[in-house]
């Protein structure tokens, strides 16, 4: 599986590498990590309503074709793209998206932060506060998009949404709830973890 690192990029431009990237592989392309941060934006799921755009801002809002509801990226949220053929792995969507939400909980451990997910509401949180999200588009059998996990970032423009579609969802972020963080190591542990969960399977 290979690890790359794009920084921080344009949300819209990333979305359209992943489609041509899931469009173009072949039954022996070899599965992708992407590693990316990007400049601040809300991405509407392709079940996500209107009404859970709170306020209108600055931030532009993008209809994304990934599940889920309304939710906000912005820098030092690091963003995880999974392009992985579910297929050839045999496994199902559902399976995919416990493993990384066994990941974002198994690297959150690290730092002695308890966190665990919700049945029903896909994600990982911290008590009642939601500290990752997570969306996947499912094509051929391969999937793209993938996780978010807030690090080191301005929470506040999740005020003006509904995060994931809950009303009053609290949010919350590592650099909130430990010390000494750097987005760049939380990065290569879950890429690392996930690549560990998703290769056995």
């Amino acid at each position: 599986m290979k690890i790359t690192k794009l920084g921080l990029q344009n949300y819209t431009q990333t979305w359209e590498l992943m489609q041509v990237f899931s469009a173009n592989r072949q039954v022996d392309t070899e599965d992708e990590l992407w590693i990316v941060e990007h400049p601040p934006v809300f991405t509407q799921g392709i079940s996500g309503k209107v009404g859970h755009l709170l306020q209108n801002s600055d931030i532009p809002v993008v209809q994304s074709d990934r599940g889920g509801q309304i939710t906000y990226h912005g820098p030092g949220q690091l963003i995880v793209y999974c392009l992985i053929d579910l297929k050839r792995l045999g496994i199902g969507v559902k399976k995919m998206v416990s493993l990384m939400e066994m990941a974002i909980i198994d690297v959150l451990s690290h730092y002695n932060i308890h966190s665990q997910t919700k049945n029903g509401a896909p994600g990982v949180y911290v008590a009642d506060a939601k500290i990752a999200a997570l969306g996947l588009k499912v094509k051929n059998g391969r999937t793209y998009h993938g996780l978010s996990l807030n690090v080191d970032m301005d929470l506040s423009p999740f005020s003006h949404i509904n995060p994931c579609g809950y009303q009053d969802l609290a949010v919350t972020q590592l650099a909130d709830l430990t010390d000494n963080i750097k987005i760049e190591t939380i990065a290569s542990e879950l890429t690392q973890t996930l690549k560990k969960y998703v290769t056995r399977n």
